[in-house]
């Protein structure tokens, strides 16, 4: 039995950090044009503990704890998620304050949070295709932190402040990050 960051104890018997990269999808079942994990992980008995689409890249936990695995996913758990976004412009400091008090979406209001600029990622991989790229129009990284996780949120919390993703990769949830991961890459857990 073991504690996980602020989760309470739970039995774990695998818990499993992988690199997700873009195009493929958090199953393990292709689909369409998209890769599923199968293509990367042949862990029998493991799931997602949520999911990260298609067109994102970065941290996906797996693990083989049904109890763990809704811990990590459950919004009510308050397991912080930071994200890299690189944004179309340049956001200012209203922009930023937008997403650090919560942004109505239409069907909801964001929590509060985290927002800054950041440089890009010390050694961020390139991505496979490369994103679009406009001469006229620069773009920014934004390091964003979320409590949340629902459908497309910082995807849609920036374009709802006037500044779209271009690229977004997860690097962390809560204690958890990406560390040195290189696309498709995973390493296991002793917990």
């Amino acid at each position: 039995m073991g504690k996980i960051g602020n989760l309470p104890p739970t039995e774990v018997s695998r818990l499993i950090l992988f690199n997700k990269p873009y195009g493929v999808l958090s199953q393990f079942t292709a689909e369409g044009r998209w890769q599923g994990l199968s293509d990367y992980l042949s862990l029998p008995g493991v799931y997602a503990a949520g999911r990260l689409d298609a067109d994102s890249e970065g941290l996906l936990i797996l693990t083989d704890d049904g109890v763990l695995q809704s811990r990590i996913a459950d919004p009510k758990h308050k397991l912080p998620k930071t994200y890299w976004a690189q944004v179309e412009g340049a956001p200012d400091d209203a922009a930023l304050d937008a997403l650090r008090h919560g942004v109505d979406l239409g069907d909801f209001v964001t929590r509060p949070a985290t927002a800054r600029l950041i440089d890009e990622p010390a050694g961020l991989w390139l991505r496979s295709p490369p994103i679009r790229h406009r001469a006229a129009i620069p773009t920014h990284w934004i390091e964003l932190v979320i409590h949340e996780g629902k459908n497309r949120q910082v995807r849609r919390m920036s374009a709802k402040i006037g500044y779209p993703t271009l690229r977004l990769v997860r690097a962390a949830v809560g204690e958890w990050t990406l560390g040195d991961l290189q696309p498709g890459e995973w390493k296991e857990l002793h917990v």
